[in-house]
């Protein structure tokens, strides 16, 4: 990496942390399972470096089996290192200034840009890497600048879990939900059979943001434009839900785990959350279903994708460019995609994989349409400027549903902030 990039590295670290501060998609937990460690370089023995957010994943896993494959098919060995989500991110940009990165780095989606902008991160123009059969909605959280970085691994988004029991007490049918004016006729519904109509995160951090983009997006609303009136119309929608009593005021400090739970008592008609949630709904025992986010006027409304990208970062020595794009074909070649997808409880990148998935797990079927209606965060060339937009619409959430501003007026002062 040359000297400019690295004196980059300071600022992109700053940026970075405001990005992963919040959990949001992630599969992963726990803190890591090591030490940073070093790259070893080549005239070590052939010896190459993977760091992952998967700490979960002991030396016994199918996972880090499924590495050590990859690095006998290409004829290396495979130094694995796991670490928490937001540790990775510091451990990268600090190896990056040291000029010691992993030979492959697997890395939260959102945080790509920011990395790559700072000179971090290969392009797939300069390894050769083919992206040719990734969905392009996904791949687009990896492009800055024209160029991609990586390429995703798998992805997890939001949709709406339902629960049978209430709709069916509360009178109301599932399929006529279809917009916004449907879903809040049928929360009234449920409030008057005496249940709860519907729990969400609206935290105030980027699990708040992340949360309340599909009804942002949903709304016609873009990013550049924090105040315009589609997007006053998606905060006052969450809004109203609060003063008529369809949402808790819960809903303020929740986050996607404490809102899950609420759900989880099966008193709630609806509850926001992602693809990670389908094991603890079979173990709740709740006879439920799933439906996209609905978009003002109809439709699936676009959801911010969640899941990592396997990166290639910048080395002194490009010659291991080629092992290093053999290993990630490798990690994301179908079969491998299929497998740790299923793993990880994520939806394929590609569309081969997807039909694989739907077919072996129908309940994924309406998980893979939402992926495919869904939108990377830092896409439409926001790139660093997305953790900025998005710390002034989480605070403009936090104000307009706690009653200290009005849903216009909070968001106002969010663009105004941002510009």
């Amino acid at each position: 990496m040359n000297r400019s990039a690295r004196r980059r590295l300071t600022a992109a670290a700053l940026t970075v942390v405001a990005v992963t501060t919040g959990a949001t998609a992630c599969s992963s937990s726990g803190s890591g399972s090591g030490s940073g460690g070093t790259s070893t370089k080549a005239s070590d023995g052939g010896t190459y470096t993977i760091w992952d957010p998967y700490p979960q994943f002991d030396k016994s896993s199918a996972w880090t089996k499924l590495l050590d494959g990859c690095g006998t098919e290409a004829g290396v060995k495979i130094k694995r290192t796991a670490f928490d989500t937001s540790d990775l991110t510091n451990k990268a940009l600090l190896a990056a200034q040291q000029g010691n990165s992993a030979d492959v780095l697997i890395i939260d989606n959102p945080v790509v840009s920011t990395l790559a902008e700072a000179g971090v991160l290969t392009s797939t123009d300069d390894t050769k890497l083919d992206v040719s059969k990734v969905s392009p909605n996904l791949l687009s959280a990896g492009q800055s600048g024209g160029k991609t970085y990586g390429t995703p691994i798998g992805a997890n988004t939001l949709a709406l879990y339902y629960n049978n029991k209430v709709l069916k007490a509360a009178g109301v049918d599932i399929s006529s939900v279809k917009d916004w004016k449907s879903l809040t006729a049928a929360l009234a519904k449920v409030k008057a059979a005496g249940k709860k109509g519907i729990t969400f995160s609206a935290i105030g951090t980027e699990e708040g943001s992340f949360q309340f983009l599909p009804w942002y997006w949903g709304s016609g609303a873009q990013l550049t434009a924090l105040d315009s009136d589609k997007a006053v119309s998606a905060l006052s929608l969450w809004k109203d839900w609060l003063g008529k009593g369809y949402a808790p005021n819960s809903v303020i400090n929740n986050t996607q785990t404490t809102s899950w739970a609420e759900f989880a008592t099966g008193d709630y008609a609806f509850a926001e959350n992602g693809t990670w949630q389908l094991g603890n709904a079979d173990k709740a025992g709740l006879d439920y279903g799933v439906i996209p986010v609905p978009g003002i006027d109809g439709g699936s409304a676009a959801a911010p994708t969640g899941g990592e990208f396997v990166t290639i970062p910048v080395q002194d020595d490009t010659a291991r460019y080629a092992t290093t794009q053999k290993l990630v074909s490798c990690l994301t070649n179908s079969q491998n995609l299929l497998d740790t997808d299923t793993t990880l409880s994520y939806v394929a990148p590609t569309t081969e994989v997807q039909d694989k998935q739907a077919a072996a797990n129908p309940k994924l079927k309406p998980w893979v349409e939402a992926v495919k209606a869904a939108r990377g965060r830092t896409g439409d060339n926001l790139g660093t400027k997305y953790p900025k937009i998005s710390e002034q619409l989480w605070k403009a959430v936090q104000s307009a549903l706690s009653g200290s501003a009005s849903p216009k007026d909070a968001l106002g002062s969010a663009q105004s902030a941002v510009k």
